[in-house]
């Protein structure tokens, strides 16, 4: 008798046969994108449209067989781990100097980053607050808001599911993923909203449509690094690197919670502390991606290596395959049957709606004062950003600024340290906003107060006049 596992059982083939399907949806939306002007000029990432692809799929074969086509339980998984995995890959990168003149601006960014967190903060809580009121709806779910919208699919999994499982929430984990989705088109249809009012004042007058990518052997290669192909490959090497300091995030997070287990901080340690650090999987990635990074470097200066073992490139490039991942398995991972109830959809609708107006009146409205000389390019890519991911950002910002000639594309990377220190107190908010109803008004208070803080210490003096011109010269961003 055969004992242990056969190769042809279906089990066997499950991840692969997930992560092909979901490679193939992004590789579908890319070729609609390219095929179809009409489709391209929504500007939906392909990750996005494939997610919306395979949901649509996956709806029409659980029609037809009864079953569902996907193991929900493994596309939660890699939205989960594609985020972790994702900022550990940005955290290794070596980033350009030249960007040390920019840091006042990258401060302003973080501030207008958090700010916003809050104004989607408040402004949902309150709307899901008052709905518990007149219907049997979750007062807390409000809070996912800026989860979905500023932070993107992982948080926004980590948190609704958090809620679903502690807090009774009924399907709190598909509430935040969808909020999450509707941010892609929120920040799609704002962006149009905003491009198509550039080019009726004539200010934008060419676009970034097909621009050719100009790609250096320096930012390819790096400067004293490692061969790209020795006894084994420089990809490889960056991938251990990568796998490695989650690996140590984890075990890191894994020695917390054995304190916690412990039970010696009682319910505070397993209602607050304990869920507050496994959804922050992301943020221990970033730290000891970073600490990684800073033990190579005393390497190579103490002479115990010769060559540096990170390469900035294709740690971009392992980002942006984690975080397209993560997007399309956050969306097919979407459970399409909560949208029979009305406790589900009345609040969804009324905190993305409401959030994405008052995030495009927010960015405006501070763009125009803190970036008087690119205050378009900063307003794209942070509302891009804000509303879905930094790519979407990027998408937008490129229909304006292709060469990345403005501090803008700089300011989202460069803001993310800051950004994290100044939303440290929101986020440890979200574990003491749905224990009860009055916590919940004190967290509203408390977000309130910080917005009104970090507002006056960004907006009390003007920023100082930048560049108005692109490259080419061809549109003013000003």
């Amino acid at each position: 008798m055969t004992t242990g596992i056969n190769f042809w059982d279906g089990s066997i083939w499950t991840f692969v046969t997930t992560l092909t399907i979901l490679l193939i949806a992004m590789l579908v939306a890319a070729i609609l994108r390219h095929a179809f002007p009409a489709i391209r000029k929504l500007m939906i990432p392909s990750s996005v449209l494939g997610g919306f692809l395979i949901l649509f799929v996956g709806f029409l074969y659980k029609q037809i067989t009864g079953h569902n086509l996907f193991d929900r339980t493994l596309l939660e998984t890699l939205t989960y781990h594609g985020l972790g995995l994702g900022f550990a890959a940005m955290s290794l990168r070596n980033l350009d100097q030249r960007s040390k003149e920019y840091k006042g601006d990258s401060f302003r960014t973080s501030i207008s980053v958090v700010s916003s967190y809050l104004v989607q903060g408040v402004s949902a809580l309150l709307i899901t607050i008052l709905l518990s009121f007149v219907m049997k709806s979750f007062f807390a779910s409000g809070l996912l808001l800026p989860m979905g919208y500023g932070q993107g699919p992982g948080q926004a999994y980590n948190w609704g599911r958090n809620y679903e499982n502690t807090y009774g929430f009924t399907d709190g984990t598909s509430f935040g993923l969808t909020v999450a989705a509707m941010g892609f088109i929120a920040s799609s249809i704002g962006g149009i909203i905003y491009l198509n009012k550039l080019r009726r004042k004539g200010i934008l007058k060419a676009s970034a449509e097909y621009q050719e990518e100009k790609l250096t052997a320096e930012q390819v290669f790096g400067k004293d690094e490692i061969p790209m192909a020795d006894s084994i490959d420089k990809f490889t090497v960056q991938l251990a690197l990568v796998f490695g300091s989650y690996t140590l995030a984890y075990l890191t997070m894994r020695g917390i919670n054995s304190i916690i287990e412990t039970g010696a901080l009682g319910n505070f340690g397993y209602n607050t502390i304990q869920p507050l650090i496994w959804g922050f999987n992301f943020l221990f990635a970033t730290l000891f991606g970073i600490l990684v990074k800073i033990i190579f470097r005393l390497l190579q200066r103490k002479g115990i290596i010769k060559r540096s073992f990170t390469n900035t490139f294709m740690q971009n490039r392992i980002a942006g395959f984690m975080f397209d991942i993560m997007v399309v398995a956050s969306i097919a991972a979407i459970n399409l049957s909560a949208f029979t109830h009305a406790e589900f959809v009345v609040p969804l609708l009324a905190i993305c709606i409401i959030g994405a107006v008052l995030t495009y009146w927010y960015l405006d409205m501070y763009c125009k004062r803190v970036y008087p000389g690119y205050r378009h390019a900063a307003f794209l890519s942070l509302y891009g950003m804000l509303t879905g991911t930094a790519s979407t950002g990027v998408i937008l910002l490129r229909e304006v600024d292709p060469l990345f000639d403005t501090p803008a594309a700089n300011n989202l990377v460069y803001s993310q340290g800051w950004s994290i220190l100044f939303g440290a107190p929101m986020l440890l908010l979200m574990g003491v906003a749905p224990q009860s109803m009055g916590k919940a008004l004190m967290t509203m208070g408390i977000m309130l107060l910080m917005f009104i803080l970090l507002n006056f210490l960004a907006l009390r003096k003007p920023a100082r006049k930048q560049g108005t011109k692109t490259g080419d010269g061809s549109l003013s961003l000003g």
